[in-house]
């Protein structure tokens, strides 16, 4: 028996069904690409495997540009690199990508603490490759962004630490030092040791498996004059396993400070 033809209303019925059908496809496909790229990147960044999670991380930005997520994971595998990079030029260019793409990211979410201190950390890593004016104005936008962080959560153990470390390090310059950067460069914002403390002291207390944090605490205890807790606190930081691709570079900064003590 032939069949009766379709009406205009069931033809046009018809086609928009395939064509939504077909776009129900398509788009789970974009999708899907980018949370495979992400989601294998995060697993090659739990092993410390930066060069894989970055090629990942790229993979998932040709996907989704313009995502703050991909945009941040790919700032952090590029600056994580460093540590493995040999020559200065070879960081320098690394520490460059990775604060383009934490000004992405901070561009695209504005009010994401891991965002704005993803910013910071990329500041103060290209700050270290940098002449001194630039080192000076590079160490005003740390604490500045590390501030806004914890601003935007006061909760972040890793703002914390950002904050610590800057107050310790520009507290322990030079009189002299100090006096040169002020006459020369306009000077820093007021840093002490005893904010170095508290900083890292809060950090250690919101995420105490995390030896970075101890390592640091120690370091602003010493630079605070409290040598004996330094010291317990580095032995305490040695005693914890390995978090993090940097934790490596703390614990031997640690070692060499308990053999000198």
């Amino acid at each position: 028996m032939a069949r009766e033809p379709l009406s205009f209303p069931q033809t046009v019925i018809l086609r928009l069904t395939v064509f939504f059908v077909a776009l129900a496809g398509l788009v789970p496909s974009w999708a899907t690409t980018a949370d495979a790229h992400i989601r294998d990147g995060l697993a090659a960044e739990s092993r410390f495997d930066s060069r894989a999670a970055l090629d990942h991380f790229r993979s998932a930005d040709a996907a989704r540009p313009d995502d703050a997520l991909i945009q941040q994971k790919l700032a952090r595998q590029l600056s994580d690199l460093t540590i493995e990079a040999a020559e200065v030029e070879e960081k320098k260019r690394l520490c460059t990508e990775a604060l383009a793409r934490a000004r992405r990211a901070v561009e695209l979410q504005p009010d994401n603490a891991v965002n704005v201190l993803s910013l910071a950390i990329c500041y103060g890593k290209l700050g270290l490759y940098s002449d001194t004016r630039t080192k000076i104005e590079y160490s005003r936008l740390v604490k500045d962004h590390a501030e806004r962080a914890l601003a935007l959560n006061p909760a972040y153990d890793y703002a914390h630490h950002v904050l610590g470390r800057w107050h310790y390090e520009v507290a322990s310059l030079g009189a002299a030092t100090r006096f040169f950067v002020r006459l020369i460069y306009g000077g820093l914002p007021p840093a002490s040791t005893a904010e170095a403390v508290r900083h890292l002291r809060r950090a250690v207390e919101l995420a105490p498996q995390l030896p970075a944090h101890s390592v640091e605490l120690g370091f602003a205890l010493l630079a605070d004059g409290q040598r004996d807790l330094a010291r317990d606190t580095f032995t305490q930081a040695l005693a914890l396993p390995k978090q993090e691709k940097y934790d490596d570079e703390a614990r031997r900064r640690a070692r060499e400070a308990l053999a000198k003590l």
